[in-house]
């Protein structure tokens, strides 16, 4: 084995080393958030945000240590998938926290869905004949 070769595998096993550390920091991190946080939507955007970017970090790392090229597709599919499925659920997650009032209120700086629900609210008791449009 040429001394190049030995020192670029050394720059890879470093590199992917640090993407190892650095993504289960992030992932420990939001693991943290998610017991720590004193809301909803604090906790969601502590399960989101950092979680999303560790989980790239470790299987960069993976895929630096596995060294052939057809797991990157594999790895990229995966990354992909928690891109598009991590904000649709935790859209979800606050919007039903929102409208079954598990979070803070006082410590949104702006509340822009509260026109949204409650015109939806107040279609709502005209189609079903209640009247008011007040929530039960």
């Amino acid at each position: 084995m040429n001394p190049e070769a030995t020192a670029l595998d050394g720059w890879i096993d470093l590199l992917s080393a640090v993407f190892m550390v650095v993504g289960a920091v992030m992932s420990l991190g939001a693991a943290i958030g998610l017991l720590r946080f004193p809301d909803l939507l604090s906790r969601m955007h502590a399960a989101t945000k950092p979680q999303v970017l560790g989980l790239f970090l470790l299987l960069a790392a993976i895929g630096l240590q596995m060294r052939t090229w057809w797991v990157w597709p594999v790895l990229l599919v995966a990354w992909i998938f928690q891109l598009l499925t991590v904000p649709v659920s935790a859209h979800m997650v606050g919007r039903s926290g929102y409208r079954t009032k598990h979070l803070h209120r006082e410590l949104l700086t702006a509340d822009e869905l509260e026109a949204v629900v409650q015109k939806a609210a107040a279609k709502t008791a005209r189609e079903d004949g209640t009247g008011d449009g007040s929530q039960p």
